[in-house]
C-alpha cells in the first residue's frame, strides 16, 4: 500500500496540483480504490465463486449440501466480503488520521454485523427445503427451533450494534443483561409459549403442515399451511385464512381430520323421525322345520331390515363395513326414532356431502312405500 500511495502521490505532482492539495486528492484516491477493490471482491465472488460452487454441490447425491451452499446463503454471504476488504485497508488508507478510521471502522463492523446476521437466517430458513411432503414431527420440532435461533441471533446483532455504536464491549452488555432477565421474559413470554405449545404439538403428533383442522370457536375450517413458532395459518375451504397461536390449539380443543382422510372411508350417521301413526302392525311368512307360519312383524320393522340391505349392497358405500339401522332413542314427541349408520367412500367434502344427500333423499321417499310418513308438527312456534 505504501508503493500504491507514493505512486498516487508521483501522479498527483504530474498533474501540477500544488502541494496543500496533494495529501487531500491522495486520500480521496485511496478511498475510491478501497471500495472499487471491495466492490470488485463481492463481484468476483458472486460470478465466479458462487456458480462454481453450486455446480459442485448439483452432482452430488446429499442433500446437506444444497442446504449450505443454497443459492440465497451464498450470495447473501458475498456481502460480507466488502466489508471484510474495507476492514483490511482502513489502517492503510487513514493512517494518519485515526478519528476517521473508528469511525469508518464501526461503520463497518455495524454492516458486517448485519450481513453476518442475515446470512445466518437465511442459512437456518434454508431447512425448509427439506420439506418434500407433510411435515413430521421431528421436522416440525426442528422448525421451531430454528424460529428460536432466529430470535437469538437478531438479539445478540442487535447488542453487538449497540455496543459497537457506545464503543463498549459486548460481553459487558451481555452481563448487564442478567438483572434485566424478568423484563425479558415478560417480553418474549408469548415466543416461549408458543416453543412451548409447538414442541407440545409435535411430539404428541397432533398437527401436520396439510391437515384438515376445524376450530369452531376461531372459524377454522380447512388445510394448515404454515406451522410458526407463534401462529399456526389455515386456509380455509372458502380460500379465506384463519391464524391461530399453538397456545390456544394446546389449551383449547380442535378436531384433526387427517386420520379419517388417511383411512378407507367416512362414517356418517343420520336420524329421521317418523310419525307414530304411520306404523302398522303386519304378518310375514316364516319358515321352520319345513312348515309355514306367520310371525307378527310391523311396516317400520321391514323397512328397517330392507334399508340396511340396501345400505350394505350400494356402491357408493363401503361393504367391509357395517351398516346399521336401528332404534335410536326411546319414544317421544317427536315421533319413532331411525338411525341410519353408514360409511361412505368418498373422502372429499363435496363428493361426501352429494352421496349423502342421494341416499338420505331416496330414504325419505322409500318411507312412502311402506306406509311411513316422516313426523312433521302440526303447527310451528311463532
Amino acid at each position: 500500500m505504501e508503493k500504491v500511495k507514493i505512486a498516487i502521490e508521483s501522479l498527483i505532482g504530474w498533474m501540477g496540483l500544488p502541494g496543500d492539495y496533494v495529501p487531500v486528492v491522495r486520500y480521496a484516491i485511496l478511498v475510491v480504490l478501497a471500495f472499487i477493490l471491495a466492490w470488485l471482491a463481492g463481484w468476483l465472488c458472486r460470478t465466479f465463486i458462487v456458480p462454481v460452487l453450486l455446480k459442485i454441490t448439483s452432482k452430488t447425491d446429499a442433500k446437506w449440501d444444497d442446504i449450505i451452499f443454497s443459492p440465497r446463503v451464498l450470495l447473501s454471504a458475498c456481502r460480507i466480503i466488502p466489508a471484510i476488504v474495507i476492514w483490511v485497508l482502513l489502517p492503510l488508507v487513514f493512517f494518519e488520521y485515526p478519528k476517521v478510521e473508528d469511525i469508518v471502522g464501526r461503520l463497518t463492523a455495524i454492516y458486517f454485523t448485519i450481513m453476518a446476521m442475515r446470512t445466518v437466517i437465511v442459512f437456518i430458513d434454508s431447512f425448509k427445503q427439506l420439506e418434500t411432503g407433510p411435515r413430521s414431527s421431528k421436522q416440525q420440532y426442528l422448525y421451531s427451533i430454528c424460529g428460536v435461533m432466529k430470535i437469538l441471533i437478531i438479539f445478540i446483532s442487535v447488542i453487538v450494534v449497540v455496543a459497537i455504536i457506545i464503543n463498549k464491549n459486548p460481553a459487558t452488555l451481555f452481563a448487564g443483561l442478567g438483572a434485566a432477565s424478568a423484563i425479558l421474559m415478560l417480553a418474549f413470554q408469548d415466543t416461549i409459549k408458543g416453543l412451548v405449545a409447538g414442541i407440545r404439538l409435535t411430539s404428541n403428533d397432533m398437527l401436520h403442515i396439510g391437515d384438515w383442522i376445524t376450530v369452531p370457536s376461531a372459524g377454522a375450517n380447512g388445510k394448515v399451511e404454515e406451522i410458526a413458532l407463534t401462529m399456526v395459518k389455515v386456509r380455509n375451504f372458502d380460500n379465506t385464512v384463519v391464524t391461530l397461536s399453538p397456545q390456544s390449539l394446546v389449551d383449547g380443543s380442535f378436531q384433526n381430520w387427517q386420520g379419517m382422510m388417511e383411512n378407507e372411508g367416512r362414517k356418517q350417521v343420520r336420524r329421521v323421525y317418523y310419525d307414530y301413526s304411520s306404523l302398522k302392525s303386519e304378518y310375514s311368512e316364516y319358515s321352520e322345520n319345513s312348515e309355514n307360519s306367520k310371525v307378527a312383524t310391523t311396516n317400520i320393522t321391514r323397512f328397517r331390515h330392507d334399508m340396511e340391505r340396501w345400505l350394505s349392497q350400494h356402491p357408493k358405500t363401503i361393504d367391509s363395513r357395517p351398516c346399521l339401522v336401528k332404534q335410536a332413542e326411546t319414544p317421544q314427541a317427536t315421533g319413532c326414532c331411525l338411525e341410519f349408520i353408514f360409511w361412505l367412500k368418498a373422502q372429499d367434502a363435496v363428493t361426501y356431502e352429494h352421496d349423502t344427500s342421494d341416499i338420505m333423499e331416496y330414504i325419505y321417499a322409500a318411507g312412502a312405500e311402506y306406509g311411513l310418513k316422516i313426523f312433521q308438527p302440526t303447527a310451528f312456534p311463532s
